[in-house]
C-alpha cells in the first residue's frame, strides 16, 4: 500500500467506527498478498492478485454489489465474496468523506465462480438486517439513439453511424407497431468495445449533433439481461417480435402448432410482440429454428428463446431503488430490447443504475427546489408538452404513454383485502380503454401494498411493464 494511500487510510479511519482502520486493511493486505491502491474515486483492491499471469479474465467475471453499509470496508467484505471463489479485483466506490458509496464491483477468474457470488450471495443478510444486492456486472458497448427519422432503413443508419463513429459493428432496428416499413424513431448501436461506445457517447452527446437535419437523442442503452446457460437450458418458452398488431393469439398458436400439433400449451401477445408457451422443451427449439423469419399476417417475424427475468426484483428496485431481500418468488419472462428504455423512466435494474462503467444518462432531470423570486416570470403549459424524463412515477408516464398514444386516460380500480394479522392491502387494477377489448383487458400486479401510494405506483409499473414501447 502506497504512501498517499496510507494517507488516504489514515483520512478515512476518522470517520470509521471500529470495524475499519488502517490495521485492518494492512492486515488483510499481509494476509492475502493483494496490493491495494486507491483513484478517481475508488479503491481497487487486486488486479490483478498475486502471481497472476496473461491477460485479465474475460467478460462475464464481474458481479455489481450493491446495498452494501456504508462503514463496511474490504477487511469484512473480502472475506465474505472469497466464498464463491478466487478474486482477481475487488473495486469499492468511495466517498471524500472515506465512507463508501454503498456498491463495489467484484471480478472473478472465471465465470463461474461470479454465477456462484451471484446465487449464494444475492440477498445475503451481511448485517442484521441489511441485504446486500449482487448481480452480473457487464461492460456496455451499446448506445441508444433516439429521434431518427422514421423512414429511414437499418442499412442507411448503420452507414451514417459508421460515418460519424468509429468501432460500429451493429445496428438494431425495430419496425414500428403500426406501419412495418417505417422505424420506431430510435435504434441501439453497438460497438466492438466499451471505450469505442464511451468515445462515441462523448463526441454524439452535446446535443447539438444531427443526422439527415435532426437533432439526435444519445444514451446508454440499458444493459441485456444476463440468464445463466443452465437456466436457458430448461426454457420452453418463445419470444416473438415485430407481429402486426391486428395479429390475434388464436392466429399465432395455429402458425405454431402447424410444425407439430398440440405442441403449444399458450400464447400470450401484447401489442406486437408474445410469448409463445410450449409443453416441451424441443418442441419450442425446433418451432424456433422452423419459424424464425417466416411471415404471420404479412409481418416477418423474429423468434428466440425467452429470457427468464425476476420481476418482484424488477418492480422493487425501480419503485424504492434498492434491492428487497424476499424477491425469489415470481419470474416471468421478457425481452428488455423491445421497450423504449428512454421513454418509460430510467432504467429498472440495479446495474444499469450503478454499473460503474459510465456516468448517469445527461437527459436526467436534477431533482432539487430553487427559490421563486417575486416577479419570475411563468408560462403556462400541458404537462403533455414536456418530455418523458420529467416524469419520476410510474403513474406519470403511464398517463404520459396513453395521451402519447391518442388513448384516454387510464382508469384506476382499488380492491382492499385484509392480512392474517390484520392489515388492510391495496392493490389497483388498471383499465386502458382504448385496448380493452383486446387480448389484455385490465392490468393487475399479483402483490399487496400496505399504501395507498405503493399500490398505485405498482399497478402503474406492472402495466408499463406489459404494454411494450411506443
Amino acid at each position: 500500500m502506497n504512501e498517499e494511500n496510507i494517507d488516504g487510510t489514515n483520512g478515512c479511519s476518522k470517520v470509521r467506527t471500529g470495524t475499519q482502520n488502517e490495521a485492518a486493511l494492512l492486515a488483510l493486505m499481509e494476509k492475502t498478498g493483494y496490493n491495494m491502491v486507491q483513484e478517481n474515486g475508488q479503491r481497487k483492491f487486486g488486479g490483478p492478485p498475486p502471481g497472476w499471469e496473461g491477460p485479465p479474465p474475460p467478460r462475464g467475471c464481474e458481479v455489481f454489489v450493491g446495498k452494501i453499509p456504508r462503514d463496511m470496508y474490504e477487511d469484512e467484505l473480502v472475506p465474505v465474496f472469497e466464498r464463491a471463489g478466487k478474486i482477481y479485483e475487488f473495486r469499492l466506490m468511495m466517498e471524500f468523506s472515506g465512507e463508501n458509496r454503498g456498491y463495489a464491483f467484484v471480478m472473478y477468474t472465471t465465470k463461474e465462480e461470479a454465477q456462484l457470488a451471484i446465487r449464494i450471495l444475492n440477498n445475503y443478510e451481511i448485517r442484521p438486517g441489511k441485504f446486500i444486492g449482487v448481480c452480473v456486472s457487464l461492460d456496455n458497448c451499446r448506445l441508444f439513439i433516439g429521434a431518427i427519422p422514421k423512414e429511414k432503413k437499418k442499412e442507411e443508419i448503420l452507414d451514417e453511424m459508421k460515418k460519424v463513429t468509429e468501432g460500429v459493428v451493429d445496428v438494431i432496428v425495430y419496425p414500428s407497431a403500426t406501419d412495418k416499413t417505417k422505424n420506431r424513431g430510435f435504434a441501439f448501436v453497438e460497438y466492438e468495445s466499451h471505450r469505442a461506445a464511451a468515445m462515441a457517447r462523448r463526441k454524439l452527446i452535446p446535443g447539438t449533433f444531427q443526422l439527415w437535419g435532426h437533432t439526435i437523442q444519445v444514451d446508454w442503452a440499458d444493459p441485456e439481461k444476463e440468464v445463466d446457460e443452465e437456466t436457458m437450458q430448461r426454457v420452453k418458452v418463445l419470444y416473438v417480435r415485430n407481429l402486426m398488431i391486428s395479429t390475434t393469439e388464436e392466429t399465432i398458436k395455429a402458425e405454431f402448432n402447424k410444425f407439430k400439433p398440440g405442441a403449444v400449451e399458450r400464447v400470450k401477445k401484447l401489442r406486437d410482440y408474445a410469448f409463445v408457451h410450449f409443453f416441451n422443451r424441443d418442441d419450442a427449439v425446433s418451432a424456433m429454428s422452423v419459424m424464425n423469419g417466416k411471415c404471420i399476417d404479412g409481418a416477418s417475424i423474429e423468434v428466440t428463446l425467452a429470457k427468464p427475468v425476476n420481476k418482484e426484483n424488477t418492480w422493487r428496485q425501480h419503485l424504492n431503488g434498492q434491492i428487497s431481500p424476499n424477491s425469489e418468488n415470481l419470474i416471468v419472462f421478457a425481452n428488455k430490447e423491445e421497450s423504449y428504455p428512454k421513454t418509460l423512466g430510467k432504467p429498472l435494474t440495479l446495474p444499469a443504475r450503478l454499473n460503474g462503467q459510465h456516468s448517469p444518462s445527461p437527459t436526467e432531470i436534477e431533482r432539487c427546489a430553487y427559490p421563486f423570486y417575486p416577479g419570475t416570470k411563468l408560462t403556462p403549459i400541458s404537462m403533455y408538452s414536456l418530455k418523458s424524463n420529467h416524469f419520476n412515477s410510474a403513474v406519470m408516464h403511464l398517463d404520459y404513454y396513453c395521451n402519447k398514444n391518442n388513448w384516454a386516460p387510464p382508469e384506476y380500480y382499488l380492491y382492499s383485502t385484509t392480512s392474517q394479522d390484520g392489515k388492510v392491502l391495496l392493490v389497483y387494477k388498471i383499465v386502458i380503454p382504448a385496448i380493452a377489448n383486446g387480448s389484455q383487458s385490465y392490468f393487475m400486479p399479483d402483490k399487496l401494498c400496505t399504501t395507498l401510494e405503493d399500490a398505485k405506483e405498482l399497478a402503474a409499473q406492472f402495466t408499463l411493464l406489459h404494454l411494450g414501447p411506443f
